[in-house]
């Protein structure tokens, strides 16, 4: 509690934030927008590096700003037109989530998340130098991602067993997607998007998802093959906390 208190006191003195649990009007359920588009929300499950759901995660829903996701269907149209579909694996991100992540990277090392998510680093390594006290997932227009063939989407059912994330991919990442050189969320120079070492195969999978995404306005973050922001975000300077609540009946 002491370090959520203190990051979004932080937040709020670096930049403005919305107050209030209600999901904005300019908010969208991706699946409203394009069902097609795969979700796997690591963080509303314990398939993420702290090793359980994350405060602010009350469902496994992709919520993003509308102008992102109505970005986004026009990627899938076209990598659907190649045989393949985005899988996305966070989206808006709120604060008190991006709290509870610099709370976690003060706790006493876990052997078993240091040998799966940053084998190469110490948890000392990873703040502030890859989780940091604001993220833009929490302004609504920033997401992960990946993609997958239409025909292989469905992995084996022990795939995502406990493993490097630098592990050597073939065939296709650990959870069906395509080989990237490595999984989603790895602390590692080599989730650097212009990685060096990386296959034939893994480095044109990645171009293939950066082209995809830069011809709808999203911008890659260089450090993370997987992180897209839309270039006109609606709110760069505004970080909001409403937590992503079970999408409405229809």
């Amino acid at each position: 509690m002491v370090y959520r208190l203190a990051v979004l006191a932080a937040l709020a003195t670096a930049a403005p934030a919305l107050a209030g649990d209600a999901m904005p009007d300019d908010f969208v359920y991706l699946r409203d927008i394009d069902p097609t588009i795969e979700q796997d929300m690591r963080y509303a499950g314990p398939h993420n590096f702290t090793g359980k759901p994350v405060d602010g995660y009350d469902a496994a829903e992709c919520v993003l700003l509308r102008q992102a996701a109505e970005a986004l269907k026009t990627v899938q149209a076209d990598v659907k037109a190649e045989g393949l579909t985005l899988k996305v694996y966070d989206c808006y991100r709120p604060a008190r989530a991006v709290a509870a992540f610099v709370a976690w990277s003060k706790l006493p090392d876990d052997p078993s998340a240091k040998a799966t998510w940053y084998p190469n680093l110490t948890k000392a390594d990873l703040f502030p130098g890859y989780i940091a006290t604001r993220s833009g997932h929490s302004r609504g227009a920033t997401l992960d991602l990946t993609l997958v063939p239409i025909e292989e989407s469905a992995p084996p059912a022990d795939d995502l067993k406990a493993r490097a994330c630098t592990a050597p991919q073939k065939g296709h990442a650990p959870d069906g997607s395509l080989v990237m050189g490595t999984s989603f969320d790895c602390f590692d120079e080599k989730a650097n998007t212009a990685a060096l070492g990386l296959s034939e195969e893994q480095r044109a999978n990645r171009d293939l998802l950066v082209a995809a995404m830069q011809a709808h306005g999203f911008k890659n973050y260089p450090k993370e093959w997987w992180h897209f922001t839309l270039e006109a975000e609606p709110y760069p300077d505004t970080f909001f906390d409403f937590p992503v609540e079970p999408r409405p009946a229809d």
